[in-house]
């Protein structure tokens, strides 16, 4: 069970990375990535965040991207959350593919 703080700052977390990624991607025709969840360690040393590709054939490249370029996205958080936050945890990002999988789902409870 994660504690308040927990709670608090993944939300925090979550909608200073949605509105970065949403910035980004108006540069990019196309794509759409949206942030869907994020787990911060109890030590608020790391936080794990998924993000939803649109679309979905391009999630698993672009997620490899920004773990790429994961310095320059936690210095813009940084920017963002530096009054908020003491340390701003490192972030490791991950394809939410629970979107692909539901959809999936579907399709076989229509095929039968």
């Amino acid at each position: 069970m994660d504690s308040n703080r927990q709670l608090k700052v993944n939300r925090l977390i979550q909608k200073e990375l949605s509105e970065i990624f949403l910035l980004e991607t108006k540069k990019m025709q196309g794509v759409f990535i949206s942030v869907t969840n994020v787990r911060v360690t109890p030590d608020l040393g790391l936080a794990h965040v998924y993000l939803s590709v649109f679309p979905s054939d391009k999630s698993v490249e672009i997620v490899e991207n920004i773990n790429a370029n994961v310095k320059a996205v936690r210095y813009d958080l940084g920017k963002r959350v530096g009054k908020q936050l003491r340390v701003v945890p490192e972030l490791n990002f991950h394809v939410d593919d629970s979107l692909d999988y539901i959809e999936r789902i579907d399709q076989l409870l229509k095929d039968n």
